[in-house]
């Protein structure tokens, strides 16, 4: 069970968190090492006395480890951001403005994070040209359509590495492959995957890489680009000219360590952890659709993340089915934390084909460290009774299923 405080709402007292995708709690080993540069070892890492050295030295200890997660070619590969949003940003607008001049077309899929989506849309008043290319109805990019897509006049192609809403694998390496065959340049967004499968942007041709510490189970605040030598980007903030004149600013030192210290771990335990996530996963899924009639995966069943069980109900709304889930102590989403705010359904949905009461009757459970066999089973005990119910309720159910 998770560390979580009381809820005065929640009607049941567990305290299961199935939300992990939006969140991850830090994990204490993280924790430890971050102390000290909150505590004693406070110098600014472009400061030229010993306690800046030590600050400078905890810094490119943390890059170092960060590369080694993703294989990155060297540690200066590596600029560090406040988070996967500022990484995306600095990927795409960077790089859009720096190599104008070979090109202005730029190509991405229409199930991006919005991270990716509003920088895209926001270039395409600014002189660029951007083409959102469709997916299949599991969120697959069609390779055919790609190759079409790309001319000449394109320098970026920004594909996400997975989907944190559906949990499907994009054909990376191929990807990469095509677009290096017309001389652009492959974006991948692995804010979803990183810390949850294996990473190489060596061998699978990956030219700049978004990477988020709390998605690794380090401390949020803090992201990298993993920029290819030879990628040449144009800075988004200026200031004093800290991490290689790319990022101005003086470095979160404890967040930079913080997330060392994650990559570090995720590298060591990420197959492991994988193995056992897919199991609970496969066993999750099974329960909740198996013995509930109109139930549905959304996204592919084998080519997903370990992690990520997206499943949705016909006849009712998952914002019901989660204020349900709240009330027995479990915490689920509908879809992206960043678009929560919005009525409209998930664009991710949509792209995939999904009607729109079909996208609004869906249910995203992301699993994590904490979560146990027993948690699982808890939730495919209740989800029936939940469904059943909310569907009692629905004027959009049949007879039969009201009986």
């Amino acid at each position: 069970m998770n560390n979580l405080s009381e809820d005065e709402g929640t009607t049941s007292s567990k305290r299961i968190y199935m939300d992990y995708t939006a969140g991850k709690p830090v994990d204490p080993r993280v924790v430890e090492a971050m102390l000290p540069y909150m505590e004693t070892m406070y110098g600014n890492p472009s400061s030229v006395h010993s306690f800046g050295q030590e600050a400078k030295q905890a810094t490119e200890e943390a890059r170092t480890k960060i590369a080694e997660l993703v294989n990155a070619e060297k540690k200066n590969s590596i600029i560090f951001t406040s988070g996967a949003t500022e990484s995306n940003n600095m990927a795409i607008k960077g790089f859009a403005y720096r190599n104008k001049d070979r090109g202005t077309h730029i190509i991405t899929s229409s199930i991006e994070h919005m991270s990716v989506m509003n920088p895209c849309k926001y270039l395409s008043t600014r002189g660029f040209k951007v083409s959102f290319l469709p997916v299949d109805q599991y969120g697959f990019v069609n390779l055919e359509t790609l190759e079409k897509e790309l001319t000449d006049e394109t320098i970026l192609v920004s594909v996400m590495y997975a989907n944190g809403e559906i949990g499907i694998i994009q054909a990376i390496k191929e990807i990469s492959r095509i677009v290096h065959d017309k001389k652009a340049v492959l974006h991948v967004d692995a804010t979803a995957a990183v810390g949850q499968i294996p990473i190489d942007v060596k061998a699978e041709g990956i030219d700049l890489l978004t990477i988020s510490s709390n998605d690794i189970y380090g401390p949020k605040g803090v992201g990298a680009l993993y920029i290819k030598q030879g990628a040449r980007v144009e800075p988004t903030i200026h200031g004093g000219g800290q991490e290689q004149g790319l990022r101005s600013g003086t470095e979160n030192l404890p967040g930079i360590v913080g997330f060392g210290k994650a990559a570090e771990i995720a590298k060591k335990e990420v197959q492991t952890e994988s193995e056992r996530l897919t199991r609970l996963r496969d066993r999750f899924i099974k329960g909740l659709t198996e013995p509930i009639p109109y139930a549905f995966l959304n996204g592919h069943p084998v080519e997903r993340l370990p992690n990520n069980v997206a499943v949705r109900y016909s006849f009712i709304e998952g914002e019901s089915m989660l204020l349900s889930l709240d009330m027995m102590g479990v915490a689920a989403s509908s879809g992206s934390a960043c678009t929560a705010k919005t009525l409209e359904p998930s664009h991710v949905l949509r792209a995939i084909g999904l009607k729109h009461e079909e996208a609004h009757g869906s249910l995203l459970f992301t699993l994590g460290k904490q979560n146990t066999e027993e948690e699982v089973d808890y939730v495919i005990g209740i989800m029936p009774d939940i469904v059943k119910r909310l569907r009692a309720m629905s004027p959009l159910t049949s007879k039969e299923l009201k009986e």
